[in-house]
């Protein structure tokens, strides 16, 4: 491939590629039909490790196929393993690859919507080289170690430790709700450097192999069945300096680049998800039930879909501001939080048209499968910085309101 590839010649061998090693989804006509077997679920079936390792191999190797071909990384530097290419390429190839049965990707979110761009603005050179190919190849698994049982919205209230010894840190403490620690790969992790600085600028970042010793992740178990979450503890773990992101006490800078990109991935589903997304499935539930000539019910779901359509988007003006080489702001927050709502406006209506058919598994079709959405919702105001925390940011930072009393 040319750096100057047109997107017509792009989409050609795209669609070659495609065509050659995944099926075409079923042409639907009248909208989508929500089968048998396609329940709402995410990547895995939560609680099932077996299922779940399946479904993580199955995404590892697509992935792996996908990078070999060139369209895995596709605006990345070609020095790293990228591709080389632009936004616009992006654009034509997820909108191709939608139109495949491909396995879901959505294991990566984290890694490549969050890690990678912090590794890729802080890391060393090698470092950057050595990490981000894998992660887009899906050879590496990520996840953020941020939170602890006793900084979670404040973040720079951490007490997680690291002690420099020699060209190494030795890392002491514990992270909580961190998805994917259980798959041993590496971990955005941001420590206390400096005991005598109890807030931002006593904090460094770094990258840490989730399979060193003195690494012990158990999961937890969540309200939905399932347990993608996990508490980490940190027990003498060595990190070798090289592995550090930014500076010696610069360690707020680096969480605002992952928490900035995470809020991004949030707001925006990352374009990694698989299959027709939960608007189109709240329609055919609506009609399944027979009240899609409600009124009420009617005007409820075209306020959905109005949003819907907005958050889309203004997430692909974020993108492409992000691809076009722009840092994330914090206008991303108002991404992050009108997805939030949305998802919470969507369980809602879910709750309200279903009625005891949410929490009852009489084997009705398109009924039971929605309670893991109600019940997860919740979480999403949490993730990314809590609602409270957003608001303070979209009012301060973007509305350029006084900050709030200290």
């Amino acid at each position: 491939m040319s750096p100057t590839e047109t997107t017509e010649a792009f989409r050609e061998r795209a669609v070659a590629f495609l065509d050659a090693h995944a099926p075409l989804r079923p042409e639907r006509s009248g909208g989508f039909t929500w089968g048998e077997g396609d329940d709402f679920v995410g990547i895995v079936e939560e609680g099932d490790p077996a299922t779940e390792e399946e479904a993580v191999a199955a995404a590892r190797a697509w992935a792996a196929t996908r990078f070999d071909a060139g369209f895995g990384w596709i605006d990345g530097p070609t020095d790293q393993g990228g591709a080389g290419l632009g936004a616009d390429h992006v654009r034509t190839y997820r909108s191709l690859e939608a139109r495949y049965e491909v396995p879901d990707q959505s294991i990566f979110t984290i890694g490549l919507g969050m890690v990678a761009p912090t590794i890729a603005a802080h890391a060393r050179d090698d470092v950057a080289t050595a990490y981000l190919a894998p992660l887009h190849r899906g050879d590496l698994i990520a996840c953020q170690l941020f939170s602890e049982p006793g900084a979670g919205s404040d973040l720079a209230a951490l007490s997680t430790r690291a002690v420099r010894d020699g060209d190494e840190w030795v890392l002491d403490g514990q992270k909580v709700w961190t998805s994917n620690a259980h798959h041993d790969g590496i971990g955005d992790i941001i420590c206390r450097t400096d005991p005598d600085d109890p807030k931002h600028a006593g904090m460094t970042a770094f990258l840490v192999d989730m399979s060193a010793p003195g690494v012990e992740v158990r999961p937890l178990r969540q309200m939905t069945g399932g347990a993608g979450f996990n508490e980490v503890f940190l027990t003498g773990v060595r990190v070798p300096d090289s592995h550090r992101l930014g500076a010696v006490g610069e360690g707020w800078g680096v969480a605002l680049t992952t928490l900035m990109n995470e809020r991004a991935s949030i707001g925006s589903g990352m374009g990694l998800a698989r299959g027709p997304g939960p608007f189109e499935r709240l329609v055919e539930l609506t009609r399944h039930l027979g009240v899609d000539r409600d009124p009420v019910v009617r005007d409820r779901l075209a306020r959905l879909h109005t949003t819907h359509v907005v958050n889309g988007l203004t997430a692909k003006r974020a993108a492409a501001n992000l691809q076009a080489g722009g840092l994330p702001g914090p206008e991303l927050s108002v991404l992050k939080l009108a997805g939030t709502l949305q998802l919470l406006a969507t369980a809602d209506y879910v709750a309200s048209v279903l009625g005891p058919a949410l929490c009852a598994d009489n084997g009705e079709w398109g009924t039971f499968a929605w309670t893991k959405l109600v019940c997860g919702v919740p979480g999403a105001r949490l993730g990314g910085g809590s609602d409270e925390i957003v608001r303070n940011i979209i009012g301060e930072r973007v509305l350029g309101l006084p900050r709030e009393p200290r």
